[in-house]
């Protein structure tokens, strides 16, 4: 482990010398650009105002008139093309985050690592994913959306490569870190190219389309991996973003206009250093707790290092003249409701992305692909549902669909808390189609009315800092639940097994009977019947436990998504300000 946060610490300094150095390219090969070849951000151009003007209700029907319009570059874009290029990119890479997860027990055996050093592969994943995030507000506006995302397809594009052909777990460790050194900077970018290229009317129907990519990698992402390892290689899950990846750098090579405003802004080193040691501090120490647990000495210690970082971050970012990112954003009332609320969601949406293939493999016996192909229904049906969701918030806002879509979200998620050994196959399906459908009223609408209401020149900040703050919680929900379905479950098996030493004559006869029983068919000694009796009564009561652990854990997430409910009953439509 030391090596790897060894690893960690020199990627920080990496990532730094880079920014220095293309801060410093760019002042020596600096080219005279005409002014009016800038789009201003204060005020839309005229043919972005247009641009937005012809994007109807009909979200879809836009994707198909690819109608000109100007880029910060001078070269004329199209609407459906950008749209295309980015979500392209946004669903590779999400994609790419879920397909490694059934295949680690491969890697293990392929590479004969241990559980412990396998995990680094999601954990460092999560750890360069999350620090990439914040400084993503910095580097879209000193270097461009269109440059931000060519380099970051290109890392996640090369890392990919990298993964598929490693020789060893070392090789691989590297190439998971520069794909997560795209990745995170992929999603804040499209938002924040979303942002400047709609106007609030039209932010809900184009949030929503981008929402697909978002949802829709994630649910065949598990399906997709189950098949493949079965079928296949582990190493076919990176070949396959390949060629996708290499697709979507040519086409915003060729098709992506740079329509956000660039401006010399300084890199502020300890705002990095600070956010670095502080959100990768939290994420590590929330991904190590359900296994290494909350009091644990590298638990607390990381968690403390990252809390006082966090501290100095903000002091820093409020007091420096040109924050990493501007901590303003929290001034604006609905904004913060709003990222609160979407934290919160994301704890608890992770409740059933975490604990029902647990439910459905461990206990269930089915395989990966299998409950892969039963998340699949709900998860299309949220893909079709995002969009609608988007057009109803660009007509009447997001209270009445959070409250509606928490709702549906809150008591599916208590149903799930029901679970038994013998809930029917139908049942698990129909409700968590039913928990997809609410969260497609909520999961991009929310987030959307809270950016609606930041002026253009913080978009970049809201977005860095929204999907910053939903990356800490969606860790810290995990960590939450796994630690309470494991707590949990240690504490119903604890009292099953006190029964099975009981001194109660009945049970002690009815355990006695059946060892007898077992012995008289198997034609084995008395002893033996009773010590396969005492273990088959053990596996059972152990399977049970975990069913309340997992029910108990359920329960907690739905006062979860309570808490966002109560909320949601305050945020508010506002006007963009000018």
């Amino acid at each position: 482990m030391n090596a790897y946060m060894i690893g960690y610490g020199l990627f920080s300094l990496l990532i730094l010398f880079v920014s220095n150095w293309l801060f410093v390219r760019q002042r020596r090969h600096k080219v005279a650009t005409p002014a009016g070849n800038y789009t201003p951000i204060a005020e839309p151009s005229k043919t972005l105002v247009e641009m937005s003007e012809e994007l109807s209700g009909q979200f879809h029907e836009e994707l198909g008139s690819d109608s000109p319009k100007k880029s910060t570059r001078g070269a004329e874009i199209k609407v459906g093309q950008l749209l295309t290029v980015l979500m392209l990119g946004a669903f590779v890479s999400i994609l790419n985050q879920t397909l490694i997860n059934v295949a680690i027990p491969h890697i293990m055996t392929d590479f004969n690592v241990s559980a412990n050093v396998v995990q680094w592969l999601t954990t460092g994943y999560m750890l360069v994913n999350g620090v990439m995030i914040p400084i993503t507000a910095f580097l879209i506006e000193r270097y461009g959306s269109r440059f931000m995302f060519l380099t970051a397809m290109v890392l996640f594009t090369a890392g990919a490569l990298i993964c598929a052909l490693a020789p060893n777990f070392s090789i691989l460790m590297a190439g998971r870190v520069v794909q997560a050194s795209g990745a995170g900077i992929i999603m804040p970018l499209m938002m924040t190219v979303f942002l400047t290229v709609f106007p609030p009317e039209k932010r809900g129907s184009a949030m929503g389309t981008m929402g697909i990519a978002m949802i829709f990698a994630p649910a065949i992402g598990p399906t997709l991996s189950g098949w493949l390892v079965q079928t296949y290689t582990w190493r076919l899950l990176f070949y396959i973003v390949l060629p996708i990846g290499i697709i979507d750098i040519l086409l915003a090579f060729f098709l992506m206009g740079n329509v956000t405003k660039m401006s010399k802004v300084k890199f502020d080193f300890w705002g990095f250093l600070f956010s670095t040691v502080g959100f990768g501090g939290l994420l590590f120490a929330f991904s190590e707790a359900g296994s290494a647990g909350w009091l644990s000495i590298r638990v607390l210690g990381t968690m403390l290092l990252g809390i006082v970082s966090l501290i100095l971050f903000v002091w820093r970012e409020l007091t420096v003249k040109e924050p990493m990112i501007d901590l303003r954003v929290f001034t604006y009332n609905i904004f913060t409701l709003t990222t609160i609320v979407s934290s919160i969601i994301n704890m608890a949406m992770f409740a059933a992305m975490i604990l029902l293939p647990i439910y459905l493999q461990n206990i269930r016996g089915f395989t990966p692909l299998a409950s892969g192909l039963l998340l699949l229904p709900g998860a299309i049906l949220m893909g079709i549902m995002q969009p609608i969701a988007g057009m109803i918030f660009d007509r009447i806002g997001v209270r009445l669909l959070a409250i509606v879509g928490l709702l549906i979200t809150t008591v599916t998620t208590w149903e799930f808390s029901q679970l038994t050994a013998d809930t029917t196959y139908n049942h698990i399906l129909l409700l968590y189609c039913l928990r997809m459908f609410g969260m497609s009223f909520m999961m991009m609408t929310i987030m959307t009315e809270g950016m609606n209401q930041l002026p253009r020149h913080l978009h970049s900040h809201g977005t860095a800092m929204s999907n910053t703050l939903r990356q800490v919680a969606g860790s810290l929900g995990t960590a939450l639940l796994v630690t309470v379905m494991s707590s949990r479950a240690d504490f119903h098996l604890g009292n099953k097994s006190n029964s099975f030493i009981s001194t109660n004559p009945y049970i002690v006869g009815e355990i006695s009977r059946l060892g007898h029983g077992i012995a008289a068919m198997a034609h084995i000694p008395v002893e033996a019947g009773n010590k396969l009796i005492s273990t088959l009564l053990y596996a059972t009561a152990v399977k049970d436990s975990t069913i309340n652990g997992i029910n108990d854990a359920f329960l907690i997430a739905t006062g979860i998504t309570v808490v966002a409910l109560v909320f949601s009953f305050f945020i508010r439509r506002v006007k963009q300000p000018s």
